[in-house]
């Protein structure tokens, strides 16, 4: 949790996934049919909305959660985890029919993963409990949100937003396709390259291509771009041109939750009213230390951490 001297005036909710994440150590991730004998296992919280929200209220925002969980120990151990962190969960529901969302996620020596989710309760998410949540969306505060809800939870999350003067961040993990009418609520997004080249259809393997990327994003009325490049950095495009941010070196031995903490550092830097390019710098920084660390909300930093990191850039 962050400490009161780092809590900023940011304030931001997330709307989005929560579950446990099952994780083995491995030398090599299997292929089909193969076993592979692991090293440690370790369980800890996740699901992308969560970890977005994690870091947010690491990083010192306000922050609130609406999500689902079921009514089994899991769950139980997900609520807890996020009132740790300080973050109010008045909005979480739990669900009497399915069980929590649980992801099983293989590390190779690399830091390189590959994960299953079974998304349980997370798909019980719906467009009624952003509505019952409505106190929550106040002009001023960023929204952000990802893909492992219903998507039209997402799409009633953001329309809500944009109806209440919010800022909107969509995160858009997993790929998938999406209408018009949703990107239309959205200010910001934050694609990887496989995913923006999911929504465009353009290969993503340099500035011009990122920029092109870009481009038809604006086209669909989504005024800022963030194309997150793992090691690389990020690709910034704000409607009338842009540029690659350079990322933070970094060792990676799990690179898990690095855009869900890139996502949830810039939400409350972009909450504070840091420019545009202080924001990417401080989710870089932040992604950059969660990837040095074992486990998705394990691995977010606390402001602090952040802080030390951008002074010693």
């Amino acid at each position: 949790m962050a400490s009161p001297k780092h809590r900023s005036k940011a304030r931001v909710l997330v709307v989005g996934s929560c579950s446990i994440d099952m994780i083995v150590r491995v030398d090599k991730i299997p292929g089909i049919g193969e076993t592979v004998i692991g090293g440690k296992f370790h369980s800890a919280g996740g699901g992308k909305g969560a970890n977005q929200a994690v870091t947010a209220a690491r990083a010192g925002a306000s922050v609130k959660f609406v999500g689902r969980v079921g009514r089994d120990d899991f769950g139980k151990a997900i609520i807890t985890g996020l009132k740790a962190d300080g973050i109010d969960v008045s909005d979480l529901g739990v669900d009497p029919k399915e069980p929590s969302g649980i992801a099983f996620i293989f590390v190779g020596g690399g830091g390189e993963n590959s994960i299953a989710v079974a998304s349980g309760s997370n798909l019980r998410l719906l467009p009624a409990h952003v509505a019952k949540a409505s106190a929550s969306f106040k002009a001023g505060n960023i929204l952000l949100v990802q893909l492992e809800s219903p998507l039209p939870t997402v799409a009633a999350a953001a329309s809500l937003a944009q109806r209440r003067g919010m800022r909107v961040i969509l995160n858009p993990a997993p790929a998938r396709s999406l209408p018009d009418a949703l990107l239309r609520n959205v200010d910001i997004i934050t694609p990887n390259e496989h995913e923006a080249e999911s929504l465009t259809g353009t290969r993503v393997d340099g500035a011009a291509a990122a920029q092109k990327a870009a481009t038809q994003l604006h086209k669909k009325g989504i005024g800022t771009v963030i194309i997150t490049l793992g090691s690389r950095g990020a690709f910034v495009s704000n409607g009338g041109g842009g540029g690659l941010v350079p990322a933070f070196k970094a060792k990676a031995v799990d690179t898990t939750a690095a855009g869900d903490v890139f996502n949830g550092a810039l939400a409350v830097a972009l909450a504070e009213g840091q420019s545009l390019l202080d924001a990417v710098q401080f989710g870089q920084a932040a992604a950059s230390i969660s990837v040095t660390r074992i486990g998705a909300q394990p691995s977010a930093p606390t402001r602090a951490e952040i802080e030390r990191l951008l002074k010693r850039r």
